[in-house]
């Protein structure tokens, strides 16, 4: 693929693919597949296991939150296996976030009413429900060391040259390429209930997509007045996928630019955001407890980002 550009200078190639001839072949690769195999793996199923968790009546609110303990387990992990070394406010605004989360865990499964027989197999069920989500954060744990020796094993060895060719691709992009293509054949396994859940979502109630702002005076000029629609879960679900890759290629050049820890903080202050957005737009599902919780998240958030910034600064001293 040709790289020049007017004046003879070389722009920066922002492809995965080069091509020899007519056929398209993968660019010399940063990092061995092993890796990638590694990480796809775990993420397969951690994600399996957080969307095994919706079956246990574990609330929305309580999914996303707890989820974003994810902060402890991998500073812990880290600790034991990486032997990483964090300051005293980076350690006591891991621990009020995990407060935090365990605070809106139990405003969550309180039981409304008093204690009788049906409810006992509720909170079994609850229990169930919130070891599964407990088990997906070990394992993100162990895939952010994993992520953070691969930078150190392979990526950062070569930024250097990375930074001088400007043919070669961001690691990122290789990383983004590699870990969704890999996990492709993976789905392969849900086929059958990607399959009724298609077929279900087809059938919900259509949106003329004449009726969105803006789609409409581009509609009646293009189409002559034809006003196509669409199953109203499909739009939403072409919408969540437009806004998730935003989301994905943002982690992707955060993963190559800090450690692991740092990116789950900042993905644990996106999901408290959802969930403050959750809570105000469909109102009733908050309390004092939760909000209390909510408020410790975004408190020990702030103490570590302080924190990490006086670790930083003591290195360069």
């Amino acid at each position: 693929m040709n790289g020049k550009v007017n004046g003879g200078h070389e722009k920066p190639n922002t492809t995965v693919v080069s091509w020899t001839t007519w056929l398209p072949r993968p660019r010399k690769r940063r990092v061995p597949l092993l890796p990638y195999f590694i990480q796809v793996a775990l993420f397969f199923a951690l994600s399996t296991l957080n969307n095994a968790a919706f079956a246990y009546d574990i609330p929305m609110t309580v999914h996303i939150v707890f989820r974003s303990g994810g902060m402890i387990v991998n500073m812990a992990l880290g600790w034991l296996f990486a032997k990483k070394r964090y300051t005293p406010r980076q350690v006591v605004s891991v621990l009020i976030v995990t407060v935090g989360i365990i605070l809106t865990t139990l405003s969550a499964s309180k039981p409304n009413s008093r204690t009788s027989r049906p409810q006992v197999a509720d909170v079994s069920l609850y229990t169930q429900g919130i070891s599964i989500l407990s088990l997906a954060l070990l394992l993100s744990g162990f895939l952010g060391l994993i992520q953070d020796w691969v930078f150190a094993r392979y990526i950062k060895p070569t930024e250097a040259q990375t930074v001088s060719d400007p043919l070669a691709q961001p690691s990122w992009q290789e990383n983004m390429f590699y870990l969704h293509s890999l996990a492709l054949p993976l789905f392969y396994f849900s086929k059958d209930s990607i399959r009724i859940e298609l077929t279900r979502m087809s059938a919900s109630p259509p949106i003329s997509l004449s009726s969105i702002p803006h789609v409409d005076a581009y509609l009646s000029k293009g189409l002559d007045g034809f006003s196509p629609s669409l199953p109203s879960i499909i739009l939403y679900l072409l919408l969540n996928t437009a806004t998730q890759l935003f989301c994905v290629v943002g982690v992707n050049r955060l993963t190559g630019r800090v450690t692991s820890l740092t990116v789950t903080l900042i993905l644990t202050v996106r999901k408290a955001v959802s969930l403050l957005l959750s809570v105000a737009v469909y109102g009733g599902q908050g309390n004092a407890m939760m909000w209390t919780g909510a408020g410790l998240v975004f408190l020990g958030t702030l103490g570590y980002s302080t924190g990490s910034r006086a670790k930083v600064k003591d290195k360069k001293d």
